[in-house]
This record gives structure tokens, sequence and C-alpha cells, in this order.
């Protein structure tokens, strides 16, 4: 790798051992990816995946003290990932036992860590760190160090940063040293679509079933999606914008996608079209036929698959203030319909705290604790990560959630029957 001279002597040990062995570290990385060189991170804050005080993580919590005693802190203020815990969050007392004593006893530990490093503000926790209420939404060309994968396909595909899809902790380390190395999405070559995704559906698809069909098609690679702006329009207004959030995390969990273009939608391919495929690219049509296909054939990990659900998780990734008024509508809607006055399944809403804060000073607020669901800043991932929440019948319009945990998927009008109605 070709070196300038201020990186040269940040590796040889010219500023100290440690952020010479944090060099190091990105360099290596680069390399084995064929980085040639390292550019400059311009964004003007970042974001950490890694936000859990798991209590196995002893040697994370022994690298951020190493990084905090040198002096060896972010050249960035940071967001970083949801917590794990709300007490808010419906759990029986081993459930909590299970949390606090021998999951995430390093919480506050572990987020004191994270202040001296250079957290933006004691709320900054979100996978949605993009959202205008939160405050670190990059400009388009910002170069980053992300590592939360439905927060990086966002910013390289909605915002039109650049962002490889990184590791935790090399994230991090990366925004130490203020570089990242030259490969992959951050390179002109490698924002080029090497598929081409025709929509052909007779009504609008649902983001996380669409997201999931493509991202398990093209896996890593990059797809330009034509006729989605049919559905969404051509501007990215904050409908089109929520949608794109949810089926970005779609591609990138079920798949390992880090940019999609959107044709007439979506900055590049507003701006660069069909100059952004790739000659030799392929094309994969996705139907009516072909979702339902997608949808059908999901595993149920359910011990028992004809449980009655106990807990419905939405907001995964973290819910919009626009989704959070939306689905308050629907569900006081359903719940008329039903006849009903509460939910009937323990629902959580999660969003970030900043969103919920700005969500609380409205009057939906009110008329969603009416309903009976529960709004939280926690990751639903996390929580069922409990050896004694995963067998629970989970339910989610999160095709994330589905993936990574024992939680059954079901679309958003689904979810809304059985929270209102019930049934399975």
């Amino acid at each position: 790798m070709i070196l300038t001279d201020e990186q040269k002597a940040i590796l040889n040990g010219e500023k100290g051992e440690t952020l010479a062995k944090v060099m190091e570290s990105v360099v290596r990385y680069g390399e084995l990816f064929g980085a040639e060189k390292l550019i400059p991170i311009t964004s003007e804050y970042t974001h950490l995946v890694t936000s859990f005080g798991l209590k196995a993580l002893g040697p994370v919590y022994d690298l951020m003290d190493k990084l905090i005693e040198e002096g060896a802190i972010s050249t960035q203020k940071f967001s970083v990932d949801p917590r794990p815990c709300d007490p808010n969050v419906p759990k029986n007392f081993l459930q909590d036992f299970i949390f606090k004593n021998f999951m995430y006893s390093k919480q506050d530990f572990y987020e004191g860590q994270l202040n001296k490093l250079g957290l933006m503000d004691k709320d900054a926790f979100t996978c949605t760190c993009y959202m205008d209420e939160v405050g670190n939404k990059p400009k388009k060309g910002d170069i980053l160090s992300w590592a939360e994968s439905s927060a990086v396909v966002y910013a390289n595909s909605v915002l039109g940063a650049r962002c490889n899809r990184n590791s935790g902790i090399i994230d991090i380390m990366q925004s130490v040293v203020g570089y990242v190395p030259y490969f992959g999405l951050v390179t002109d070559e490698g924002r080029k679509a090497t598929w081409i995704i025709e929509i052909k559906t007779t009504k609008k698809p649902e983001a996380q079933l669409l997201g999931s069909a493509i991202g398990m098609k093209v896996m890593e690679d990059v797809p330009y999606v034509k006729g989605l702006d049919k559905w969404l329009g051509t501007e990215l207004d904050d409908a089109a914008c929520t949608y794109l959030k949810d089926f970005g995390a779609a591609t990138a969990s079920n798949g390992a996608v880090g940019l999609y273009h959107i044709d007439n939608l979506t900055p590049e391919a507003k701006e660069l079209g069909e100059t952004l495929i790739d000659e030799n690219a392929q094309v994969y049509v996705i139907d009516d036929a072909e979702l339902q296909r997608v949808y059908d054939n999901y595993p149920v990990m359910w011990k028992n698959k004809d449980a009655k659900p106990k807990l419905c998780f939405m907001g995964c990734p973290h819910m919009s203030l626009e989704q959070l008024k939306s689905w308050t509508d629907k569900v006081e809607a359903g719940l008329k319909e039903a006849g009903n006055n509460k939910v009937v399944i323990p629902t959580v809403f999660t969003a970030a705290p900043k969103v919920l804060e700005e969500f609380n000073k409205t009057e939906y607020a009110a008329r969603l604790k009416a309903t009976g669901v529960i709004t939280s800043y926690i990751c639903p991932l996390m929580y069922m990560n409990n050896p004694l929440c995963g067998p629970m019948p989970v339910i989610t319009s999160s095709n994330k959630l589905r993936t990574y945990t024992t939680a059954r998927y079901y679309t958003d009008d689904e979810i809304l029957v059985q929270i209102t109605k019930g049934g399975n």
C-alpha cells in the first residue's frame, strides 16, 4: 500500500505505539481487499456498531481503555447502535436477571468508555443515525467509517455518501486514524451495478419483502432497480426515505448489499442513470409470484409452529417519526374495526431516543399509548439474543430481525391484523 508521509509517520510510531498499532490494523485490513492507498474520512460525524456491554467482550473493553489512556480517541464525534435493554419492554424475572447479570452487565461501564472516546451525546444510540432528529446525516460524496449494515446501505444509496461494509471495531480504528482504505464502495468502479432488477408487480411491493428477495439474489453485488419509482415517485420525500430504510436493511441482512441504485430516485441514479450499470449485468425480474415464492420459503423457527405470538417487535431498523405517526393511525383503525380497546399481543415500537422525544411532543404519542403499544429505544436483536427470549414466539415485519433471530416474519398488513384482532 502506498502511504503518505503523515500516514507512514503514524505507522512507524512517531505518534505513539498505540496509534501505530491502530494504523497497522487499518493498513492490513485494506491490503486484504487490494486497497492501494488510504483516503481521509470527510464526514462531520461517524457511527459505531458495537453498542452493547456484553460481558464476553473483554478484549473490546481492554482496547477501548488503551485508546483512551493514550489519547487515541476518534477524530470525529460519533453515534452508536441501539442500547440492548429497556425496563419498559416486557420480560419476566428470569429474563431480566439474565440480561442484567449474564449478558449486558458491562453496559454502564462501556457507555462510560464511549463517552470518553467521543460519543455525540448520551442519547446517540440508534441504528438510524441518519434521521434528521439524530443529527448524523452525511452529505453526498462524504467518506465514512461505519459498520452498521442497515446504516451503511442507506448512507451509500439514499444519501450518496461512500462507505464500505466495515466490521465492528474496524469502524472505530479508522475513525481514530482518520482514514479508510480505498477499495470497494468508496471507488467509482465499485459503485457500478452488476444486476438489473426489473419490478413488475401489480401493487406497491412490501419494502422488507422486496429487499429480502433482492438481497438473497444479488448477495454482496450492487443492484440497479427499475420500476420502483412507479410506486415511490421520483423525489426522496419522507415516505420514500422510510420505504428505502426498510428495503435497504433487508437487502443488507438477507444478502450483503452495501449499495443499491433506484432508477429516477436515488442521487447517483438520477445523476448518472443507466451509465451506472455494468455491461455484463445480470437481470432479475420480480413480479407478484416471485415475491410470494420468497415469502412462502421463509422457515418458521418456532418450536411449536402453531403457537400464539407472545410479543411483536416493530422497528428493526428503528422506526421513523413518520412511521410512528402512520402506525398510530393504523392501530387505532384496526382496533376500532375489531371492537377492541388495546392491542391483543404485547407490541413494542422501537425508534431512536431523539425520534421518540419528538414523537412524544405530538398528540400521536398519547393516542398510541392508549392502544397499549409500548415505545422503546432498544435493539430488538439484542433482546432476542437472550437465551430465555429467543425461544419465544415473536412476530415482526422486519426481515432483518427474522434473519438473525427466531422471530417470525409477517407483512405489515398481517402484523396489523394480528396485534389488533388476533389470529395466527
